[in-house]
């Protein structure tokens, strides 16, 4: 199998991108379509709750540095309080919800890993509540998001350990962008493009957790990547091709990750995990 978004977007031609990703998994992994249908109606479900769970005002992580911040943006975002509007105040709250969630030990869709589960179903179910999408259409996303991940883990990686947070919730803000053209009847070339778009924009981001744990910045970059993966959708939906070929993008972020220090790869010993709050120090001049 040739992983490539060309190779998904060429054997897209005549049958739409979500049938050709669909397509792939029958030969190439011997599913059914029906099997396959059941399984994203599956972590659909999983995804709804996770996001449930998380807009429990009593929902906090053990240690006590995560929880409760969705409600607030929610209410905001509801109340006509954020900057970005109440379409995109939903979707950062839902992802803040779902990253909080899993803080919190809760089940969740690791899309593609547990600390970035925020962002493609916050961007899928947003699009569903703003444009009374159906549920089989978001399974169609799923499954392009799906390809997505595989062609983006297959030619670079989706750990943060290895490539820092940009294969992160980097992939998984591609993995969303090409969903939400899918959904909105974008064409696969405009899927392919969002996802180039999506990772050129967050291209280095580091992994740095404080404390080593999953929780502080990594909720809040759920909640920056689903805006992210908006804005790589619109501008591809727009008619805005990547200026490089995503292939190419995927492949750069591999080799910037390989370029990180370990310090800046989940080891929790650089970024945000080294400020001096984090560490238990004071800052200069306190």
């Amino acid at each position: 199998m040739e992983y490539s978004l060309a190779s998904l977007v060429s054997s897209a031609e005549g049958v739409g991108i979500a049938r050709a990703a669909r397509l792939n998994e029958i030969r190439y992994n011997g599913l059914k379509a029906e099997e396959i249908n059941e399984r994203m109606r599956q972590a659909l479900a999983v995804m709804r709750q996770s996001a449930e769970r998380g807009f429990d005002p009593g929902t906090h992580s053990m240690s006590g540095m995560t929880g409760g911040q969705a409600v607030k943006l929610m209410a905001a975002a509801q109340d006509g309080r954020t900057a970005g509007g109440g379409y995109l105040g939903r979707a950062a709250a839902r992802a803040l919800a779902i990253a909080e969630s899993n803080a919190a030990m809760g089940k969740i869709v690791a899309a593609p890993t547990a600390g970035a589960c925020g962002i493609l179903p916050a961007a899928l179910l947003t699009a569903q509540e703003e444009y009374g999408l159906t549920d089989d259409q978001l399974i169609d996303g799923l499954i392009v998001a799906g390809a997505v991940g595989e062609v983006i883990a297959a030619r670079a990686s989706i750990s943060g350990a290895q490539g820092g947070c940009q294969a992160e919730c980097g992939s998984a803000a591609a993995m969303a962008a090409a969903a939400l053209v899918c959904v909105r009847n974008g064409t696969a070339q405009q899927c392919a493009d969002a996802c180039g778009f999506a990772l050129m924009n967050i291209m280095g981001l580091v992994c740095d957790p404080v404390r080593g744990l999953v929780e502080v910045p990594c909720v809040y970059r759920n909640a920056s990547g689903v805006a992210g993966a908006f804005v790589a959708a619109d501008l591809a939906l727009a008619g805005i091709p990547c200026p490089l070929p995503p292939d190419e993008v995927i492949d750069a972020m591999k080799a910037v990750g390989e370029q990180l220090p370990p310090s800046l790869r989940e080891t929790g010993e650089g970024g945000c995990a080294a400020c001096p709050s984090a560490c238990g120090r004071r800052g200069p001049g306190e």
